[in-house]
């Protein structure tokens, strides 16, 4: 009988541990989740980014596997080579440009927003993205393949390039009738807040 005991209270710490250290992370990342709800949200519903997403939409619709994956190998090629005529004419449209906007009022507290349509390939972005196809990754597959209103906060990391702990927080953009359409992700810079 006390073997039994001591195994269960074994496995009881066991699971506690984890369980203690993702109350952690969670209240690291409340912060942010708050800051997204309040200041990125708001602007989900411009015209700026609904009417973007749409009309990327209904340009994508029919692309399959194949043209998405041929998409995403000559953004990666632009972003190492010297032709950017692609990422260029994505950082050059009316949402980049709104998003840049954004970015810049934020006072430092986003360091990057990049928008992406129901394929999940780029919209619009304030700054290059290292891949233009998302759809594979958990900002995607957590904000938008989860559906209407569904926020995705990841872990904190240190961002090499501006050597700040950065987190990316992703949201599901959702038409005037609530269905989602695409998904926004917003990195955000945690000494900031």
């Amino acid at each position: 009988m006390k073997k039994v005991v001591t195994a269960f209270l074994f496995a009881c710490t066991a699971f506690a541990v984890p369980m203690g250290a993702s109350m952690a992370q969670d209240a690291k990342l409340a912060p942010i989740s708050d800051y997204v709800t309040s200041d990125v949200k708001p602007w989900l519903n411009d015209p700026a980014i609904v009417e973007a997403v749409k009309a990327q939409n209904a340009a994508n619709a029919n692309l399959s596997a194949a043209d998405v994956d041929a998409l995403d190998k000559k953004w990666r090629a632009e972003v190492d080579g010297s032709d950017h005529s692609m990422i260029d004419g994505v950082l050059n449209n009316a949402l980049s440009k709104f998003l840049q906007g954004k970015k810049e009022a934020s006072g430092g507290k986003i360091t990057e927003i990049f928008v992406m349509d129901a394929k999940g390939l780029n919209v619009g972005q304030s700054d290059t993205t290292s891949d233009y196809w998302q759809g594979d990754e958990a900002k995607f597959q957590k904000s938008f393949s989860a559906g209407k209103d569904a926020v995705f906060v990841d872990e904190i990391e240190k961002d090499e390039s501006t050597q700040t702990l950065q987190s990316q927080a992703s949201v599901t953009i959702s038409d005037d009738k609530g269905t989602p359409i695409g998904a926004i992700t917003v990195g955000v810079n945690v000494d900031a807040l």
